[in-house]
């Protein structure tokens, strides 16, 4: 444990007393990702996860459990307050926590504090204030681009500039939230006039999403160097886009109603210092592409500021559902398909003194793989509609029909450690309103 981050909460033998925080798991004692839940009727409060359990913060901080905290900052109804802490705040109280549910001694005063998952509801873990959502994933960016300027796919500033648009915090929503098909104005092949009704072109994104901890006062930038201590933690993100109203919309302004109807985000909180073990350096880019300017560099960053996840995407739809057939896995990928390391992207986006707030979320884009199976939207897997998808039960899909289901999962992984996951960041699609 001599690397820089690590410390006695990272040890792969490390063990809880919790049974379920054993074995095949997102949430062993290594996790401990934080996250908002309601039971019993009683309103939102802060947990953390072990195992198939939930630990309340704010019955453990009132019962005297986490006496070096405030417990006002741990009852609820968000984190918001959690993620502003320092981030030498936040690591003590991992330490603490994984004290707690490692030692046997204190199993008889958290075990009260202790409920199943499958008896709680699992919200939104912060108010977030604004979503940004950028376009990091390369490969994503090139095959899209190829679909509509094939001997130009990527645009001069690509390469040189983490470009992103301002997406809407009010529709976004925890796993399990079913998602509207929404409703838009589209120009149908071969028309000459708009319409307006369901759209018919409707896509997942796979991403990554970053949760901001600590801000920066408005007209303040935010260095390379101390951007990752901006970051409190991550999460999954699907942003659904309407392919249809996209491409009437997008110019000359970029994306707006084809994005901002409803974005799913897995409900917990996978802590910056939880991911320590999994961080590698950034990929090497190709010799021939520029330097990145130096506000954006950072030698520390990118030594450490890649990360070791596998993610995927499963589809089923409600006749797999109905004769109870397993979630086809349609698309295997990976956090190192990120052109821009997560802190330039922090540091882009407070560059010409934006206010970052502790709960703002950030999205990588979709993060596809260089190969087909690693594909991270069906508008890249079908190639705009014109190679569908076969499902294992002969099912054919161009773009998502009612009742489809989309669940992305990630896991971190590296050799020498206990690897820890995301949960869930699963929704169903629903007809459009009346």
């Amino acid at each position: 444990m001599t690397r820089p981050g690590l410390d006695e909460t990272h040890d792969p033998d490390l063990r809880s007393w919790v049974a379920s925080a054993d074995g095949d798991t997102d949430f062993p004692i290594q996790n401990l990702p934080f996250g908002v839940f309601t039971a019993d009727g009683a309103g939102p409060r802060p947990c953390v996860a072990i195992g198939d359990l939930v630990l309340d913060l704010a019955g453990s901080a009132t019962d005297g459990l986490l006496s070096d905290f405030e417990a006002a900052d741990l009852v609820g109804p968000t984190l918001n307050v959690v993620l502003a802490w320092p981030p030498s705040r936040r690591v003590a109280l991992r330490r603490k926590l994984s004290q707690l549910l490692s030692d046997r001694a204190y199993a008889g005063r958290v075990q009260p504090h202790l409920l199943r998952q499958s008896d709680v509801s699992l919200g939104l873990p912060a108010r977030i204030g604004d979503y940004t959502d950028f376009y990091v994933g390369i490969h994503h960016a090139t095959n899209v681009g190829k679909l509509f300027r094939p001997d130009n796919p990527l645009l001069a500033n690509y390469k040189y500039v983490p470009i992103g648009y301002h997406g809407r915090a009010s529709s976004i929503r925890a796993s399990g939230v079913p998602v509207r098909r929404p409703r838009g104005q589209t120009l149908p092949t071969g028309a000459t006039v708009p319409s307006f009704g369901p759209v018919g072109r409707l896509d997942f994104e796979l991403e990554l999403g970053l949760w901001i901890g600590q801000g920066n006062a408005l007209g303040e930038s935010i260095g390379i160097a101390e951007a990752g201590d901006h970051i409190a933690g991550y999460c999954l993100l699907n942003d659904w886009s309407a392919r249809d109203v996209q491409a009437w919309e997008y110019q000359p302004l970029g994306p707006f109603l084809a994005k901002n109807f409803h974005s799913t985000i897995s409900p917990w909180i996978v802590t910056s210092e939880a991911l320590e073990p999994f961080r590698r350096p950034q990929p090497a880019r190709p010799a021939d592409d520029p330097a990145p300017l130096p506000y954006l560099w950072d030698e520390r960053d990118q030594a450490r500021g890649g990360l070791a996840i596998e993610l995927e995407i499963s589809l089923t739809t409600a006749a797999m559902r109905a004769t109870r057939q397993d979630p086809a896995i349609i698309t295997r990928s990976r956090a190192a398909e990120m052109y821009w390391t997560a802190a330039q992207m922090v540091t882009h986006h407070a560059s010409n003194g934006c206010e970052l707030q502790p709960g703002d979320l950030l999205g990588t884009g979709t993060l596809s793989s260089a190969d087909r199976e690693g594909y991270g939207s069906l508008l890249e897997i079908t190639e705009g509609g014109r190679q569908p998808l076969t499902l294992p039960n002969g099912q054919t899909r161009t773009f998502l029909q009612d009742g489809d289901e989309v669940c992305l999962k990630g896991r971190a992984k590296a050799e020498g450690f206990v690897p820890i996951g995301f949960g869930d960041c699963r929704a169903t699609v629903l007809p459009a309103a009346d």
